[in-house]
């Protein structure tokens, strides 16, 4: 498995970034994970010499702006998310729009749409995970975001990536809003592989806290090989996976195999 970062929030040798996530992933079917903010993913693409035109299935996260606002500038294509990645969402703190540019109905003018709250499978390597349970006492406890009607969203649209490898699971993460450890814990249940070799993505971790140290001791006990926090996991929590880890920071342009 192939994996190369089209965008994170820091920039690499010759690729820009900006705040958002994309990735393009190569196993036994290239999909297109996330878009970003903007069209820098396809500038980056271009820079990197790929051709994402030959791409015709993508994935959305969840439906926050940073990750999906690049759909604006790609059409004719699968699109495959969480039907609640469409509701119109905002910060508590300033009611600042986080949300997707369009509606879920622009999206099927634009894309073959594909929402989903159960697992998809995309190909015999690569599932979609939809909503993730919530099950353990220390993840996705609080959230920092509403809906329009101003009801607390805890982000249940939020999913990622399981992936079967030769060497064994690899789980991608858009935000992990629902908690990676959450995450994780379902990609084993719904594949069966219970050997996690590699994580990458958005751990939603802000400080070095009860969380950022349970979280860690979760992936000592997984014995995971290939840990790459990044996005939305800010500075504090990734010092202290490097500290125990050996971690290094993604960056836009990356390309890491599995």
């Amino acid at each position: 498995m192939k994996l190369t970062v089209l965008n994170d929030n820091a920039p690499g040798d010759i690729c820009a970034s900006e705040h958002g996530l994309s990735y393009l992933v190569e196993a036994d079917k290239t999909i297109l994970f996330d878009t970003g903010a903007s069209d820098l993913f396809l500038k980056n693409a271009a820079l990197l010499k790929l051709d994402l035109k030959m791409v015709d299935t993508v994935i959305l996260s969840h439906g926050h702006w940073d990750h999906g606002n690049g759909l604006k500038y790609i059409e004719n294509k699968t699109l495959i998310t969480h039907p609640h990645s469409f509701q119109k969402k905002y910060r508590k703190k300033d009611q600042s729009y986080i949300g997707l540019p369009f509606s879920k109905d622009e999206a099927k003018e634009k894309f073959e749409l594909v929402t989903t709250k159960k697992p998809y499978q995309i190909s015999e390597q690569i599932t979609f995970l939809s909503e993730i349970p919530r099950l353990n006492d220390f993840e996705a406890k609080t959230t920092s975001f509403e809906l329009e009607d101003g009801t607390d969203d805890f982000v249940y649209d939020d999913s990622a990536l399981a992936i079967k490898t030769d060497n064994g699971l690899v789980v991608v993460s858009g935000c992990a809003h629902a908690g990676i450890c959450n995450t994780i814990d379902y990609a084993i249940k719904i594949t069966g592989i219970n050997k996690v070799y590699g994580v990458i993505g958005g751990f939603h971790l802000k400080k070095n806290d009860t969380q950022t140290q349970k979280t860690i001791e979760y992936f000592k006990n997984l014995e995971i090989q290939k840990i790459y926090p990044s996005h939305c996991t800010a500075l504090p929590a990734l010092a202290a996976f490097h500290q125990t880890f050996n971690t290094k920071q993604v960056l836009s342009g990356d390309i890491i195999y599995f």
